[in-house]
């Protein structure tokens, strides 16, 4: 595959999938984005949260960390890229303060924060497209022990499907909130 054409075709997909968090956002008050199902459940405003913050302080992280230092040659987890996405199934981390996003402080806060994600998206693929190949071999480890080592287009790659993947997050969301609104259990 070439390595060039696949980092713009990501960015596309992620440039497509990030617009239409955005714009999904004029559908929402604060405090519906702040509303929870369940106590051990996010709202929508902390699911908000955890596309940029895992994008810039994981996916993003760990791709740079690649690229500068190298790790591992341990192959697993390597059925999500072969599949493109992550399985269609919840994933539940431990409700502690660790994983568990705050609640958003505003619909600004998050706009801003997905932006931030998508300027550092399009600065790491730079990088990625002028990179020696010999650098593109390096992994780090996922704290997931499921995806195992990763390299820097595999991190890269994992920021698309992980916004992907939180659509079906969202859409059990919003069933919640209409819900809500119509007073209508379904």
């Amino acid at each position: 595959m070439n390595k060039n054409i696949g980092i713009k075709d990501i960015l596309v997909r992620f440039d497509e999938i990030s617009k239409h968090y955005v714009r999904e956002l004029d559908k929402y008050s604060l405090a519906e984005l702040c509303r929870k199902p369940s106590e051990n459940e996010w709202s929508l405003g902390q699911m908000y949260l955890h596309l940029p913050h895992s994008t810039l302080n994981l996916q993003l992280r760990l791709a740079e960390q690649c690229m500068a230092l190298g790790g591992g040659n341990e192959e697993a987890g390597h059925a999500v890229f072969e599949q493109g996405s992550f399985p269609p199934v919840r994933i539940q981390v431990p409700a502690d303060l660790q994983y568990t996003p705050p609640q958003p402080e505003s619909k600004e806060q998050l706009v801003a924060k997905l932006k931030e994600a998508r300027r550092r998206m399009h600065e790491i693929g730079a990088s990625l497209q002028n990179i020696d190949p010999e650098r593109l071999q390096r992994k780090t480890t996922h704290p997931a022990v499921a995806f195992g080592a990763l390299n820097a287009v595999e991190w890269f790659t994992m920021v698309e499907m992980h916004y992907r993947h939180h659509l079906l997050q969202k859409e059990r969301l919003d069933a919640f909130l209409q819900t809500r609104l119509t007073g209508h259990d379904s």
